[in-house]
């Protein structure tokens, strides 16, 4: 397996690792909140693109708090694995599946992206929201992703990104880099994590970028799918 060491450096690693620890328990409300629950929709049609047959395996990369599993479970009859390397979001997420996910499990694990502890070619989908952007080496982690998928499994990744002109570009600049941080500090008491928010998104590739570095990964029939003026964009990509 890859050491993620060589992906993601230690300093990088710990630091995201803490904040996500740090703003766990405020996590789900602030989402909410700053997507004006817009990210309820986003994750919705993310499992729908998904196209999932009954008794599918699912690995959820980066689940935080479940809500991507969750919803899995909502819409198809599968089997989900829900794998975070922050503690606290796994912790936090364990009564969320207790409350609201009957019939198959939803089974919760720690584990870090770039070392995953399954055997090649174990699931059907891949799924990951809100969390490559965090990854610096995207490539070698969608590579791992690739290698986890059966023959015709299919990879979705929902990320956040940027209106490209106009007034909601403008509109939205203002709040993401003025209002947000000062929202998101005052509700989860950390004082940079929503400030890193817009710098790593800032950071993420454009989405035909992205894309290209998909196939790069080994990925067919990529596509992606901006959402809310292009706020959110999904993008979907299937292991020949």
């Amino acid at each position: 397996m890859q050491d993620p060491g060589l992906s993601m450096n230690r300093g990088e690693l710990d630091f995201v690792r803490d904040m996500f620890d740090r703003i766990a328990p405020h996590y789900d409300f602030l989402n909410r909140l700053l997507s004006l629950r817009q990210d309820v929709y986003w994750r919705r049609t993310l499992a729908s693109a998904l196209d999932l047959a009954p008794g599918s395996r699912v690995l959820d990369a980066a689940c935080g708090t479940a809500d991507v599993g969750i919803e899995l479970l909502r819409q198809y009859d599968v089997e989900v694995v829900g794998i975070d390397f922050a503690a606290e979001m796994l912790r936090l997420a364990k009564p969320k599946v207790g409350r609201r996910v009957p019939g198959r499990p939803l089974v919760l694990a720690a584990a870090d992206a770039f070392d995953l502890p399954f055997r090649p070619a174990r699931f059907d989908a891949v799924t990951m929201a809100f969390g490559i952007r965090n990854i610096q080496d995207k490539v070698t982690v969608l590579r791992c992703f690739w290698e986890q998928l059966k023959p015709g499994g299919r990879l979705a990744i929902l990320e956040l990104g940027t209106p490209t002109h106009g007034l909601p570009r403008r509109a939205y600049l203002f709040y993401f880099n003025r209002l947000l941080p000062s929202i998101g500090r005052i509700f989860s008491r950390h004082q940079f994590a929503y400030s890193y928010l817009p710098e790593s998104v800032s950071r993420f590739p454009t989405p035909p970028a992205f894309a290209a570095m998909m196939r790069t990964a080994g990925f067919r029939r990529v596509r992606y799918l901006p959402m809310t003026k292009g706020i959110t964009v999904l993008f979907v990509g299937e292991k020949a």
